[in-house]
């Protein structure tokens, strides 16, 4: 039987896509259910604290000792509001939405598309944190980009609808917003484009790929 990472989320899409990445190495990917109220959301100032906190109430949770565990923490960071949302991203996205986003940078505009894209500047960030039975194991993923002056598309989840990715380069290293990429959605938020696209820009596939390249089934680093 091929060994088992359990992850903390009730999201369908990370889940599908931590188990891609875990098959690659021969293991399988389930959800940790846990009773409503278990996982306390930790204040902190950065998504690796708040990662590891929940990760360590995991563990509790565990269908068996020694169990491997997983949880993924994301946030959007605008440079102008000085990393604002960040940790606080989904609390604010329920309180005051994309729109209320859009209208807190409405003030930064400019003729030039090129210098409105620097004004808005923002990126997502994601932290994948693996208990794998002796430490913590932190991935890190990172997408560079903008917000957009309005909501376009109605896909994806979150701020899909007002981010727009910066263009990437070959190697899948975004790039200045005067340069266009050998991967882009050519001004588009992650709101209109499909899916396979918007998986080549993802923060939460690079922090997957970053935790697999420190972590094996044995609990070793490569």
């Amino acid at each position: 039987m091929n060994p088992t990472v359990w992850f903390l989320t009730s999201n369908q899409g990370k889940l599908a896509e931590a188990a891609h990445h875990f098959a690659n190495i021969g293991m399988v990917v389930q959800a940790l259910e846990v009773p409503d109220g278990a996982i306390v959301e930790p204040q902190a100032s950065d998504l690796e604290t708040v990662a590891e906190a929940k990760l360590r109430q995991a563990l509790a949770h565990l269908p068996h000792e020694g169990a491997l565990v997983m949880v993924e923490d994301a946030g959007l960071f605008v440079e102008a509001l000085d990393g604002f949302p960040g940790v606080y991203s989904s609390y604010v996205h329920e309180t005051v939405g994309n729109q209320g986003m859009v209208r807190l940078l409405e003030h930064l505009q400019s003729d030039d598309p090129v210098m409105a894209k620097r004004l808005r500047s923002a990126s997502f960030h994601a932290v994948a944190a693996l208990w794998d039975g002796e430490r913590v194991l932190l991935g890190r993923g990172e997408c560079k980009g903008s917000i957009a002056s309005e909501i376009q598309g109605e896909g994806g989840f979150g701020y899909d609808p007002i981010f727009i990715p910066a263009d990437l380069d070959d190697d899948g290293e975004p790039l200045t917003p005067d340069v266009l990429g050998a991967v882009s959605t050519h001004g588009k938020t992650f709101g209109t484009v499909d899916v396979e696209l918007k998986h080549r820009f993802s923060h939460r596939r690079r922090a997957l790929e970053d935790l697999m390249r420190q972590f094996s089934p044995q609990g070793t680093e490569r």
